[in-house]
């Protein structure tokens, strides 16, 4: 039996869904909302599902994002992770809201499973918490971000939410 390990926020905007999109899918827009960013910069940003990029972390940490589902003002994924490395896939999803002029984001990370951690049950009680409660606070953080610069029209200052020992 092959277990799913998922984490996932969402987050309301009061802004139309266009206004939305357009911010999360602009090259390098991790710089202007991502609280954990130092660097964000786009290698190949073509066509819907050939874009690459990368970022580079407030400890240096350099992880490359790589595109391979987009749908229109709905939805793209992505692998995430060092060049040569395992790669976590991630999914933001936009859904209407029942209010009028606010969107809903939602931002689903499906972890990879690190070999440090040998056996199933293990995992899954480190999954439980560790990974999942900061992978929830990290996730925050980035939601929490992007109101940030939809409200105050300037990049997030760094680490405005709060520290995460994974990204500083």
């Amino acid at each position: 039996m092959k277990m799913i390990y998922k984490v996932s926020q969402k987050f309301t905007f009061k802004c139309s869904t266009e206004k939305l999109w357009n911010l999360i899918t602009s090259p390098e827009c991790l710089e202007l909302f991502h609280p954990f960013c130092k660097e964000n910069k786009v290698l190949l940003w073509d066509s819907a599902e050939n874009k690459k990029d990368y970022i580079i972390y407030l400890n240096g940490l350099k992880y490359y994002r790589e595109f391979f589902r987009w749908e229109e003002k709905k939805y793209f994924e992505l692998f995430i992770g060092k060049l040569n490395g395992k790669k976590s896939k991630v999914k933001w999803k936009i859904m209407h809201s029942t209010k009028k002029d606010h969107t809903i984001l939602e931002i689903e990370v499906f972890p990879y499973r690190t070999s440090k951690i040998p056996k199933f049950i293990i995992y899954s009680l480190v999954f439980a918490i560790y990974i999942k409660p900061m992978l929830k606070k990290y996730l925050k953080s980035v939601l929490r971000g992007i109101n940030w610069y939809l409200n105050n029209k300037s990049p997030v200052p760094k680490s405005h939410f709060g520290n995460h020992s994974w990204f500083e």
